[in-house]
């Protein structure tokens, strides 16, 4: 994939200090690109926008998406042509325990995003990042298609779909016939190095390891969409800029990994286990009376396949090789920004 598109090009990421928005702002940086950042600090701490020597690089704005006057200002200040809108309160489990604050952030600051796009004549392509949690979960085996309905379960997923749909009013009430390109992505779930956040199972697992301490798994069984961070980002850079390029190329897409890398949360652990050796292992711990979460969830990306000749970089096994290579190289205390840069470079040129 060349990224070369973006030299020059100034962009706005919203949730640059999280852990897709910081390895997103290392691709454009290490591209050319005019960043800015806006989002709260940083989620995490170790975070990885600390980690990535990104602050000296980029304008990097620490303000909230629901702060709608705050962020009319960055538009005005930064004029960006191109909008990557990744701001979110991520987190099922944490979408119960705070279900307002979720549904004000995903949906009132996409709200808010896309008013701003609709007063700034400079934006010429936006992207609002989603999840593969939009849709209504069948639980059948079969992947989703991008015309699916809409009707995330918890509030995290639902206020997603609202998201979603948000953005289909503003594309249909204001941007369909003017020079504004909008599309959705709806991606998987993504690993990698670098994420630090609560609640999610490599994370989990590399505390738990550093720690010489079995791996905790609730659920084992649970089948999810797993991709590396590099492949959901490298396509929402290539619809950003096909769309910047030509309108047509604007629309909902799916973004996930081919069906043999859709893989169970215990399958995934083991390859975890494998990569990083030193006899790390894990048990299965459900827990009662936990809240609602998919069983089992896939994506048909036919769509993406066919509009923009996508493929998968890397399969599962690769991915996990790259994840356990980060945090052995954090853990170690060396070079973070060196590594990311050895990533991004081996994905775009593989």
């Amino acid at each position: 994939m060349d990224i070369s598109f973006y030299k020059n090009k100034r962009v706005l990421v919203t949730g640059h200090t999280g852990f897709k928005g910081t390895w997103l702002c290392k691709m454009l940086v290490n591209a050319g690109a005019i960043v800015t950042g806006y989002s709260l600090k940083p989620p995490t701490d170790p975070n990885l926008f600390e980690l990535s020597g990104l602050e000296n690089k980029m304008k990097s704005i620490i303000a909230d998406i629901r702060d709608f006057a705050r962020l009319k200002e960055t538009f005005a200040e930064t004029r960006p042509e191109i909008v990557l809108h990744l701001a979110a309160q991520p987190i099922v489990r944490d979408s119960y325990k705070d279900p307002r604050y979720t549904y004000e952030t995903n949906v009132m600051g996409t709200v808010n995003l896309m008013e701003c796009v609709r007063l700034n004549p400079c934006v010429k392509s936006v992207l609002n990042v989603t999840t593969d949690k939009v849709y209504k979960n069948n639980e059948w085996c079969w992947g989703y298609r991008e015309n699916e309905p809409l009707d995330g379960y918890d509030p995290y997923s639902n206020s997603k779909s609202c998201s979603e749909l948000v953005t289909h009013s503003y594309k249909n009430s204001f941007f369909k016939d003017s020079h504004v390109a909008v599309s959705t992505a709806r991606a998987g779930n993504v690993i990698g190095g670098g994420d630090f956040a609560s609640d999610r199972i490599i994370p989990d697992c590399m505390r738990a390891v550093s720690e010489n301490e079995e791996i905790i798994v609730r659920n084992p069984y649970s089948t999810r969409p797993y991709q590396h961070v590099l492949e959901p980002l490298a396509v929402y850079l290539t619809i950003a800029a096909k769309q910047f390029e030509d309108k047509r190329y604007a629309g909902f897409y799916n973004v996930g990994p081919d069906d043999c890398d859709c893989v169970t949360t215990g399958d995934l652990v083991d390859l975890f286990c494998k990569h990083w050796g030193s006899g790390a292992k894990w048990v299965n711990k459900a827990e009662a009376n936990a809240p609602h979460e998919a069983n089992f969830l896939k994506l048909d990306c036919s769509k993406l396949k066919s509009t923009f000749g996508w493929k998968p970089h890397w399969s599962i096994e690769q991915c996990m090789e790259f994840t356990t290579r980060f945090y052995k190289v954090w853990l170690a205390g060396e070079d973070i920004p060196a590594e990311m840069d050895i990533e991004i470079n081996e994905f775009l040129e593989g």
